[in-house]
């Protein structure tokens, strides 16, 4: 790495949010509660389409590096208890509603989805059909872990209508794989993909790593390299978010033991170079790759594309009801999420309620932004004073953060701007999160004491 690519890195790698929504979580309070998400839901305009996300924090193991909200339980009668919860809350938004509206998109996450039983899986789609109406292009997605696929697991997708499928691979070297307590071999992987290819899971999509301890350059290529033979629809490639202060187990891994920035940065090149110069890929957004003919490189080149919870997605629907312990909803009015641990999210269920313990109403001011900041990272660029009439607004404060932050991306070459435009160069896209920010009203907002994300490179 050149010594300019270093002190670029270097300039540019704060903290920043993600993006998979706006307000950010951190700024969701309790003001937000049940009461008010069931006035939400029974205000739901008709002809609205849904998506739906079901969380399940359980696995069966506890990697070092996850950033999930999952924990080990292996008690078949805690999933069971789990899973009745579920089709309980399912009842219950449904009532709330008040009539069966379409979904045309379902995501399974977590955790592992599947350390839920076969017929606990195959019963709450089954409610889920009950309550919504799943036209046979709905997208089902489910996240697995190739470790612990049991064959009527398996075979419960295919009753589910499961279409897409994304496997953690993280990364393939023994040493890495040890140091993140995540022991899994390519053939797993493999095996994993081809048994739920031949169920009739159309899609796959594969999860990568950098950032890792004991990572470097010359790892990650093989790593990836080695993922392009599994011939995966879609792959996403996410730094390591090392935050111990949230997530108590990270803690095991030595922040001495982390790659700096800088390698950082070059483990991500390095990534995308294998993955789109060899592999054939096309670059979407911040940190995701598809093949030029999935539907996520079309709807990209489209301009159609749209960030929410789990990433980049195709899908447009303008509301998402979220299901399960810390499940994030997002509706005309707002975002809700239900209480982040598992045995809270329980007992409110069991009381006879929701199970929604904070959120935020956002008004036009926030959508204004969330517009901007979601075309900067879908797209890579924005029309500042085209949103801004398209939101029926004044552009000026918008304008005058751009003529205030932009300059110094445009001189290092990350971005260009016209005064009414903003494009982010190619050399720029690793840094998207420092551009969003500058249109972020809620940084500097609140306790600052703490680090509220993780690094934004």
């Amino acid at each position: 790495m050149t010594q300019a690519i270093a002190d670029l890195v270097a300039r540019y790698d704060g903290r920043a949010p993600r993006y998979t929504s706006y307000p950010t979580a951190p700024h969701f309070s309790g003001a937000v509660g049940p009461g008010t998400y069931t006035e939400w839901l029974g205000a739901l305009p008709e002809g609205l389409d849904l998506s739906l996300y079901l969380h399940v924090p359980f696995c069966d193991r506890l990697c070092f590096y996850c950033g999930c909200n999952t924990s080990v339980v292996r008690l078949e009668s805690s999933h069971r208890a789990y899973a009745k919860r579920l089709i309980q809350e399912i009842e219950r938004v449904g009532a709330a509603i008040g009539r069966r509206v379409p979904a045309r998109h379902i995501h399974w996450g977590g955790g592992t989805p599947t350390t839920l039983p076969a017929d606990q899986l195959v019963a709450i789609m089954n409610k889920l059909r009950e309550h919504f109406v799943l036209d046979a292009h709905a997208e089902i997605a489910i996240e697995l872990d190739p470790t612990s696929m049991e064959a009527d697991r398996l075979a419960a997708l295919k009753q589910m209508g499961v279409s897409r499928i994304s496997l953690g691979v993280q990364d393939l070297e023994p040493a890495v794989q040890a140091a993140i307590g995540r022991e899994q071999s390519y053939e797993q992987t493999e095996a994993c993909a081809q048994a739920a290819r031949s169920l009739g899971v159309h899609s796959l999509n594969l999860d990568l790593i950098y950032g890792l301890p004991l990572q470097t350059v010359d790892s990650v290529t093989r790593t990836a390299r080695r993922a392009l033979d599994l011939g995966a629809d879609r792959a996403a490639v996410f730094g390591y978010a090392h935050v111990p202060w949230m997530k108590k187990h990270q803690a095991v891994i030595e922040e001495a033991m982390l790659p700096g920035a800088a390698e950082r940065y070059a483990q991500q090149q390095a990534i995308h170079r294998v993955l789109t110069e060899e592999g054939g890929y096309v670059a979407i957004g911040l940190d995701h790759y598809a093949k030029p003919s999935d539907t996520m490189a079309t709807t990209s080149s489209d301009g159609k594309l749209h960030r929410g919870f789990q990433g980049y997605t195709t899908d447009d629907a303008p509301a998402l009801i979220g299901f399960g312990a810390s499940a994030i909803g997002q509706l005309p009015q707002g975002y809700v999420q239900n209480a982040t641990a598992a045995a809270a999210y329980g007992k409110l269920i069991d009381e006879g309620g929701l199970a929604t313990v904070r959120g935020i109403a956002v008004h036009d001011e926030d959508k204004l932004r969330r517009d901007v900041i979601e075309q900067l990272m879908c797209g890579l660029n924005v029309d500042l004073v085209g949103t801004a009439e398209a939101h029926r607004a004044d552009p000026a404060a918008l304008l005058s953060e751009a003529n205030a932050g932009l300059p110094r991306f445009v001189d290092d070459g990350l971005a260009s701007w016209d005064g009414r435009r903003i494009a982010v160069t190619e050399k720029g896209r690793p840094f998207l999160r420092s551009v969003a920010v500058l249109f972020d009203a809620y940084i500097g907002r609140g306790d600052e004491s703490k680090p509220r994300h993780s690094r934004a490179i």
